[in-house]
């Protein structure tokens, strides 16, 4: 299901962009990197955060970390993680597939601007095995994101 409404989304919003899909996982930032033969921070890794009571994504360089201060100048609140079950409930995605396209309900989508150090970068596609490569300016657009700086 997770793989097939990113695929539809693309098909709908994008259909120039073609999900790519990988022998091996590429469900960690490293195995994303070697599968797809990129620089680890190519990798557009999307978290799953709690903002007070707001449930949101946040999409960062692949080896970035959010900075807490940061975060919580821009967001007033603390980031909470949610956990892999939440993730699932909430994007439809398994951990390690998950991104901002195909979601089963509108959230807010956030881009790091380290991203914005790369032409293309490389978030998943809703599956462990799957992604695509898409500009950052791109991907803020069909997600309708908000560029921020949360990360150290």
């Amino acid at each position: 299901m997770s793989l097939r409404s990113v695929q539809d989304f693309f098909a709908t919003h994008a259909p120039e962009i073609k999900v790519l899909e990988t022998e091996t996982s590429s469900a960690t930032v490293a195995l994303a990197a070697e599968a797809h033969d990129v620089d680890p921070d190519q990798i557009a890794k999307t978290i799953c955060l709690k903002a007070g009571d707001t449930i949101l994504l946040v999409v960062t360089a692949g080896m970035k970390r959010l900075d807490n201060c940061k975060f919580r100048g821009r967001f007033a609140a603390k980031p909470r993680m949610l956990g892999a079950e939440e993730v699932v409930e909430v994007t439809s995605h398994p951990v390690g597939g998950v991104c901002p396209f195909g979601l089963p309900s509108d959230l807010p989508v956030y881009c790091d601007v380290s991203l914005k150090n790369y032409a293309e970068v490389v978030p998943a596609a809703g599956a462990i095995n799957a992604a695509v490569r898409i500009s950052p300016e791109r991907l803020v657009q069909l997600t309708k994101a908000e560029w921020v700086d949360v990360c150290q």
